[in-house]
């Protein structure tokens, strides 16, 4: 057998596809069953057709860009594979720009970036569904841009450790969602904030239900729901501790700070339990400043805490 030179033998090396624990490509186009050493390359087999990319048990310092179709983005063992560190395009580990994207049982970390909205997933365009997915110890957790015809549903995930509001500079959020056209957020937890809202979005339909925000542990944090530019739909079953280290104590729920160019008509806040933290200011649970026709009712509001105010 011919031996290859020293130096050729390194080049060869170097330039292999690094697969999982067996000899096993990490990332698993599922209808082809074609294995990929980087997830970007499983994204571009996919292109502008539908496929599940099925990940290795592992820890990847790896990132990668969706411009067209419909991709899932599955972890074989749900919690054990990690996105740890690498963004691309200077926004998320994932950036999604196409029809419709599905993330499973991921987790995202440490994610930053010059110009401080480092994120687990940066939503594009088209819909989004996330199941049982951790963002954490990042600059956000999922981050979108505008699109009116999309929904994103968020399941079963958690966020913590998550946004800034850097001297000078926009804050970073949680959960930031852009002018999208719903967003639905069920069975969550929110926790530890480090800054900015735990959500806030411009969606003109949300419904956010039977999860819990944790603001016990949270630092120069500020609302827990900014509804920015108003919103109907429901806010329903959710439980919420409000913390003493804030940036702003006024409110836990915020509708339409910004602006009312969504109508609020019919907005429901129902069956949640509302508490403050050991030390933690008086507030408000609901802060208004649509002045349209909101049904608060059936919360269990702890002490200190005043149901409603107009703004």
């Amino acid at each position: 057998m011919r031996k290859l030179p020293l130096a050729a033998l390194v080049l060869a090396l170097a330039s292999a596809p690094l697969f999982a624990q067996g000899g096993r490509a990490p990332f698993t186009v599922a209808e082809t069953r074609q294995g990929f050493a980087t997830l970007q390359q499983a994204v571009d087999a996919i292109g502008g057709g539908a496929g599940t990319i099925r990940i290795a048990p592992g820890t990847y310092e790896q990132c990668a860009v969706q411009s067209a179709g419909r991709v899932a983005f599955v972890a074989e063992e749900f919690g054990a594979v990690t996105f740890d560190g690498v963004a691309c395009d200077g926004k998320a580990a994932l950036v999604l720009g196409g029809q419709e994207a599905r993330v499973e049982g991921l987790i995202f970390q440490n994610i930053a970036v010059p110009d401080r909205n480092g994120a687990g997933i940066r939503l594009q365009s088209g819909n989004l569904i996330v199941r049982e997915s951790l963002f954490r110890d990042s600059e956000q957790g999922i981050l979108t841009a505008n699109d009116p015809r999309g929904s994103i549903r968020i399941e079963r995930s958690t966020f913590s450790g998550l946004g800034l509001c850097p001297e000078g500079g926009d804050c970073a959020h949680s959960l930031y969602i852009g002018d999208y056209g719903s967003l639905t957020v069920v069975r969550s937890r929110f926790e530890r904030g480090r800054g900015g809202h735990y959500v806030k979005t411009r969606a003109p339909r949300v419904e956010i239900a039977d999860s819990s925000f944790d603001d016990s542990d949270g630092r120069a944090t500020n609302y827990m729901i900014d509804l920015s530019n108003g919103a109907t739909g429901t806010i329903a079953r959710n439980t919420f501790v409000q913390g003493r280290n804030k940036e702003n104590y006024s409110a836990l729920i915020f509708v339409g700070p910004e602006a009312q160019s969504n109508s609020s008509d019919g907005l429901t806040i129902a069956d949640n339990d509302v508490s403050l933290a050991p030390g933690a200011s008086a507030t408000t649970f609901v802060v208004d400043r649509s002045g349209e026709g909101l049904t608060i009712e059936n919360n269990r509001l702890g002490a200190q805490i005043t149901r409603y105010a107009r703004r």
